[in-house]
């Protein structure tokens, strides 16, 4: 399968941001759910081995936009490899929240993930991403990872890590006895790293901060990065 969705806002007259375009294909359905915010909702199965999805995301200059998901994904086998491509630009003095529900790797999957995010002068972005290595009581798909964030076209963040390979999985210092791995990217600056349980947050060479958690199961991961956001926007600047 073969799917596209977008979502585009604009700026009102009156200062408002509207959702000028929201275009949807199966699995990709989106819904409008508040003045600028929008969920995706799960309307067939997937991504399934072979699928090839692709999100797009426009903020407009000084406009808002918050996406998030009802349910989380479940990425299954099929026939040969799946991807979701996520291409969101953020215009100047927008802001964007992206913190859909987490991403669950089925055994036998083999999925890439690939995020490219580009912001302009004075963007505000929060990004979060969430994976589950499989469901209860089996062993995680292969996913591939890859994000890359730059500001006005100079490279911010390049990121990948890939869950699923057993000489990987099995090392001590990559996710040792870990069930879920996730990250939260903002733009804004923290001002020294931290580290708590199973969390750390790095204040990037750019303006930003990466928060990178492990977790045994999902509802831990959210509280680890919950804390590592908390922390890097009360963290005095």
């Amino acid at each position: 399968m073969r799917a596209s969705a977008a979502v585009a806002t604009a700026l009102a007259d009156d200062g408002r941001t509207i959702v000028r375009r929201l275009a949807s294909a199966p699995p990709l359905t989106l819904r409008q759910t508040g003045p600028y915010s929008v969920h995706l909702i799960s309307t067939a199965a997937g991504p399934l081995g072979g699928d090839r999805l692709a999100l797009d995301l426009y903020v407009a200059p000084r406009t808002t936009l918050e996406l998030g998901s009802v349910a989380a994904t479940l990425v299954l086998p099929g026939d040969g490899e799946s991807e979701l491509l996520v291409t969101a630009r953020v215009g100047a003095g927008a802001t964007l929240r992206f913190a859909p529900e987490p991403t669950v790797l089925a055994a036998g999957c083999a999925h890439r993930l690939l995020v490219r995010l580009a912001l302009e002068a004075d963007a505000n972005v929060f990004w979060r991403e969430e994976i589950v290595f499989g469901r209860h009581g089996e062993r995680p798909g292969r996913c591939h990872a890859r994000f890359d964030a730059t500001r006005d076209g100079l490279p911010l963040l390049r990121q990948e890590f890939t869950v699923g390979d057993p000489a990987l999985d099995a090392s001590p210092a990559v996710y040792g006895t870990a069930r879920c791995v996730g990250t939260t990217f903002l733009t804004t600056c923290a001002k020294e790293p931290a580290l708590g349980d199973g969390v750390a947050v790095l204040p990037l060479a750019g303006s930003g901060t990466l928060v990178s958690a492990l977790a045994t199961d999902a509802v831990q991961l959210r509280t680890r990065l919950e804390w590592g956001e908390h922390t890097a926007t009360t963290t005095p600047q």
